[in-house]
């Protein structure tokens, strides 16, 4: 993998650049569809380049029993679902289920093993959970070790393992182009103590990760790439350090190809968390922001130095009845203007078929199965197509040196909106 930076902003961290791995390029800043299980629900691959996406991000954890599979068919790029399993999601309207053959990145599985152990949902502090166990919804499912992570699979109620060695045997199973190391994710509750604990565990668990992934990364006949991923909750020493440890690490000479920005993050602490990152990290390798989507956490994130994001929020929302337009999103629930069209600036595949407000929305009421599938399948690549367009508008900025101006008059029009 390569990356070459095109143009920085003049605070010395946002830029625009292009990531060139094997499956090709990824022109930064981007957002990654979150497709769980090798494939985005109710979107086909087609679909996704009509959207603009140049890449996609699928999960380690939820893929991890058919890592063998993929490994087998030749890697992500190569492994096409089953039938069964696409059928009545992806495959209406005569969508085939191909495989995504561009860029992919997996995560290692953390995030959802974690979240078992932190109550479901990161509502509670890792180092408290037992307080908590004997409640129905909050039983303690993951428990956190220096070996990884034993946990329940709440699908089938067994007991499972993963750690670093685990996770990326499964990702370079997997075979995306881009990995990320294992991490323990904390939650917004747990202290400053914890985090310390926590992080210096993940730097272990990272070098781990480093190791075993060198051993596996050109399996599949292609380089794989890893990332470091960064944790230390809301504290400026802890981030600082664990970016300057992560940045140096390296076995034989071999370091991570990029970095992953992890954690629970407050919207107001944002910037100044990724400010204190990146101002560690070097210059000339990517950054990944995990798990944000809005556009004010887009704009800031870019702005800050992040390169690439991902996000289950825009398709899941769409689900949702939630429609994103340049002048706020509109809530289907609260219906109004039937015949306008969902955003009249939109350049999206739906917007360009034509689909209005009162038309998706009594998709989205209907209570045949084909129609509701129809509206998730419209308003999915709607909700995708816009902040897919939000990254690509503001590196088409960065390389203008237009990106305040830019950022100011989105804000403004977009939150001046929302319901």
């Amino acid at each position: 993998m390569k990356f070459r930076v095109e143009k920085r902003l003049e605070n010395g961290l946002g830029r625009a650049g292009v990531i060139e791995t094997a499956h090709g390029e990824i022109k930064t800043p981007a957002f990654m569809a979150v497709g769980t299980n090798g494939y985005v629900r109710f979107l086909s691959a087609q679909d996704l380049e009509d959207c603009g996406v140049q890449a996609m991000l699928s999960n380690g954890y939820h893929l991890r029993r058919r890592s063998g599979q993929i490994a087998a068919a030749g890697g992500l790029a190569e492994w096409q679902p089953r039938d069964q399993e696409v059928a009545g999601s992806i495959r209406i309207d005569g969508l085939s289920a191909e495989a995504w053959q561009g860029p992919t990145l997996t995560d290692s599985g953390g995030f959802q093993v974690m979240s078992l152990g932190s109550g479901l949902g990161k509502v509670v502090a890792m180092d408290r959970v037992d307080e908590v166990k004997n409640t129905a919804h909050k039983e303690r499912l993951a428990r956190v070790s220096e070996k990884g992570v034993d946990f329940i699979d709440p699908f089938d109620g067994q007991p499972d393992f993963v750690g670093p060695e685990e996770s990326m045997q499964i990702q370079c199973r997997i075979g995306a182009d881009i990995h990320m190391a294992f991490d323990e994710l904390t939650s917004l509750a747990d202290t400053y103590e914890y985090n310390i604990e926590a992080m210096e565990r993940t730097e272990r668990w990272a070098r781990r990760s480093l190791a075993e992934h060198i051993k596996h990364r050109d399996d599949l006949g292609y380089r794989q790439n890893l990332y470091g991923v960064l944790q230390g909750g809301r504290w400026e020493d802890l981030r600082r350090k664990t970016a300057q440890n992560l940045a140096k690490m390296q076995i034989d000479g071999i370091g991570f190809d990029g970095f992953g920005l992890g954690g629970a993050f407050l919207k107001e602490d944002l910037g100044e968390i990724l400010r204190w990152c990146n101002e560690e990290l070097p210059l000339k390798k990517p950054r990944h922001l995990l798990g944000l989507s809005h556009p004010d956490d887009v704009l800031i994130g870019a702005e800050m130095g992040a390169d690439t994001f991902d996000c289950v929020a825009p398709t899941r929302e769409a689900r949702h009845g939630k429609i994103y337009t340049r002048d706020g999103d509109i809530n289907l629930r609260k219906f109004t203007g039937a015949g306008e069209f969902l955003d009249r600036d939109c350049d999206c595949p739906t917007c360009r078929a034509g689909w209005t407000r009162g038309s998706l929305r009594a998709l989205w009421r209907s209570g045949e199965i084909e129609k509701k599938q129809k509206y998730y399948r419209l308003a999915s690549a709607h909700n995708l197509r816009f902040i897919v367009r939000l990254t690509e508008e503001i590196r088409k900025a960065m390389l203008q040196d237009d990106f305040k101006r830019y950022k100011e008059n989105f804000l403004a029009r977009y939150y001046g909106g929302c319901e």
